[in-house]
This record gives C-alpha cells, structure tokens and sequence, in this order.
C-alpha cells in the first residue's frame, strides 16, 4: 500500500458534476491500494470573485482580512468533496488549514508554509479515510489565517506530501502534462513523459505556467516525485524527477516564453564602483523584481545599464529609476513594455556545445533581433520585440528537433 497526495486546481472542480467526477477519480487511487490525501483549490473562477469583493469595498485592503476573504474558496470545495466522496459510499474528512496546523510565517496573502502537523491526518487515514485538505492557506504564529499566493495550492499539495513522506504528489489539472513548448503557440509541442526538478523549476521560473515554482522547489528538497497529468483522461502524465532518473536526455527539452517583461535604459550612467548598487538596492527594496541585467561598454567614463522587470511593475518602478538616475548624473531614463523573453532549457546543454549559436543563427535567419541575453548551466534565454514571441517559439522548437519523438541526445 502506498500513500499518495492528489491536488486538484480549479479548473477540475468547476462545478457539482466536475467534483463527483474528482471523487471517482480519487476512489479509483483508493481502491489500488493505496491511503489518498485530496489538497484542493477553490472551484473555477472562484477566487476571482473573492479578490474583485474585496477590491471593490477597499482598493487597498488590510493583509489580514484580505486572507480572511479569499481563503475561504478553498473551505467550500474541501466540504463538498468530503460531501461527495460519503455519497458514493467513501469515509472522508476534511480539515481546514488551521484545523492541521499548516504552520505559515505571517506575510499575509504571499506567506511560506514552515512546517505541517500531521498527527489528524495520520489518525483519519488509519481508520480508513481520505483526507481533504485546502491548498493556498495556512495559520500564522498568531493565529491568523494566511494565504500564500496564487498558484499557492501548488505548493500546498507538495508540502503535504513532503510532511507525509508520501510515494507521489499527483497535480491533476486541464492539461496532460509538461509539454515541450506552449501547444497553443507551437501546434506540434508534444508531452515530455519526464522531466527534472531543474529543468522544470527553470520552466516555471520562465514563464511556462504547468506547475508554481514554489512547489518544484520543495519537491526536490523532499525527493518528493510529481506527475503531472489530466482531470479528465485516463492517461499517464508527465513525471518530474531526480535528474538521474531521466530516462529521454534531450539537449533542448522546451521552449519557453513569458510576455510579462519590461525594459528599463538609464542612459549614461558614470562608469565607477558602487553605481550598480545605488540603482538596484532601492529597487529591492521596494519589492521590484530584476531579471535580466546589460551594461554596455564604457565610453569616455560613462555606460548605458538597461535592465528587466515584470511588466506590471514599471508604474511603480519607473519614478524610482527616475530620481536615482537623477542623483547619479545620468543622461535620461527609458521604458519599453513591448519585449517578451523567449528561453530554451534541457539538461543536454551541460554536455553539449554550439546550442546557443544554433539558437541565435535561427532567430537571425528569422529577422529577429536579440537584445538582450542571459543564461545558466541548462537555459538560454534572449529578450526580443513582443511581436515576434510566437514565431521565435515555433523556429526553436522545428530548430532544436522537438516534435520529434526520437529527439534524444544529438551529437555535434
């Protein structure tokens, strides 16, 4: 008997119909032998409705009673689930975050989980339960009910697997799987049947919106196995792994693509030390994200430092940028919000030489422009103009062999 945490998100829990239909798939895990906990997130579009409530009686609400508000989606679908599986003749219980003590630190509407109490869950899985728990919310040191994001029940779900020591962490969602690229922007992207912890926190972290980042890491502090698959097929999934355990070793396993990017130039910034502190520390501090950083040669002691942000950012970023530029005695300030990132990750790369040519020979051939480049071990990311997103994604995936499944290990 093996023990398995299932999470459902939103998009599998839209309706009465759609969480009887979760209940037979949990029973199906159940009556294979193994113990079943259920994290859930609220039911479809729910959420949303919570958040809009709350902006409309206050703009910029209290922390603590924004989580008061929006947790409470999450309370609805665990009842109902509990409801649904004791209708088909199934011993459920579900518990609410603070009722197992899903011990969170107290940044309210973005905290991190700190540790799990596992004791109720352990004594209702014994007498023969399935346990149903929420995702997105836990309890702060004082009490309080926290929430920890969107996307949060992601993280919920691995988190009660790595405090169960569970088998696997199943994230059943709309989609089969991991897939080597958007299929909405590149028809012939096909589903990876794995993929690593790296290579997946890489995607997440790159725009490719399968699984919450937050989730990937703890997953691979845990050795907690993830697989990925469909509400509503039969079909196995996509499986995130140990890198040893990959068994398709591609150079490139996908290409990514986040439109959520923005450019900001300060223009003729002094070339000397300490500048580069003095422009992004205040940045920093003000909670704004950097990605991407380029600092052109210096040319007669002054240089041109642009830099990324998430695009929703810039209002808040802009004026900031602005009056330290002015401090230091640089030339101006300029934004363009009309960039996106295109990125290929595959553990391959460590091993194999000539991919980023390869890549930035396609996008030439292409007539797009690279402005900006970074990279790690097994990614390489370009920012280029917004409008050539979805052809640089297609000529990366036919350049790097993607659709093929036979796509392993090239030789160069």
């Amino acid at each position: 008997m093996g023990l398995i945490v299932q999470k459902y998100g939103g998009s599998s829990l839209g309706d009465p119909d759609k969480i009887r239909h979760v209940a037979r798939r949990v029973i199906q895990t159940r009556k294979a032998g193994n113990d079943v906990v259920v994290v859930v997130s609220a039911m479809y579009g729910e959420t949303d409705r919570l958040v809009g409530l709350v902006d409309d009686i206050a703009p910029n609400p209290d922390p603590r009673e924004y989580d008061v508000v929006v947790s409470t989606g999450e309370q609805v679908t665990i009842g109902l689930l509990a409801l649904a599986l004791g209708e088909l003749g199934i011993p459920a219980r579900s518990f609410a975050g603070w009722q197992v003590q899903v011990k969170t630190d107290d940044d309210h509407a973005r905290a991190r989980i700190l540790s799990i109490d596992t004791e109720r869950i352990r004594a209702e899985l014994a007498r023969g339960a399935v346990v149903v728990l929420p995702g997105f919310q836990g309890i702060g040191s004082h009490g309080d009910i926290t929430t920890l994001g969107r996307g949060g029940s992601d993280t919920s779900g691995v988190a009660v697997a790595a405090a169960l020591q569970a088998d696997e962490c199943e994230i059943y969602t709309d989609v089969k799987g991991v897939f080597t690229s958007d299929p909405g922007v590149v028809p012939d992207a096909r589903m990876l049947s794995s993929i690593s912890y790296e290579e997946m926190l890489e995607m997440a972290s790159l725009g490719a919106k399968v699984l919450q980042i937050r989730s990937v890491k703890i997953a691979q502090r845990y050795g907690i196995p993830i697989h990925v698959r469909s509400t509503f097929i039969e079909e196995e999934g996509t499986r995130v792994v140990p890198e040893e355990e990959i068994m398709e070793r591609l150079v490139v396993s996908g290409v990514t693509y986040n439109r959520d990017e923005a450019k900001i130039t300060v223009q003729a910034v002094p070339d000397k030390p300490g500048i580069a502190a003095k422009l992004f520390s205040p940045l920093s501090s003000s909670g704004v994200v950097i990605d991407v950083i380029v600092q052109n040669v210096s040319h007669e002691g002054f240089t041109d430092m642009t830099f990324t942000v998430p695009r929703r950012d810039v209002p808040r970023a802009l004026p900031l940028v602005e009056g330290i530029a002015k401090e230091l005695g640089a030339r101006g300030v300029a934004a363009d919000d009309r960039i996106s990132k295109v990125s290929v990750v595959g553990l391959g790369m460590k091993d194999h030489a000539g991919v980023a040519g390869r890549m930035f020979q396609a996008l030439s051939d292409e007539g797009i422009n690279i402005e900006m480049i970074n990279t790690s071990e097994i990614k390489i990311s370009v920012v280029i103009e917004e409008k050539y997103t979805e052809l640089a994604c297609r000529t990366l995936h036919d350049v790097f062999g993607l659709a093929q499944s036979e796509a392993v290990e090239e030789e160069h």
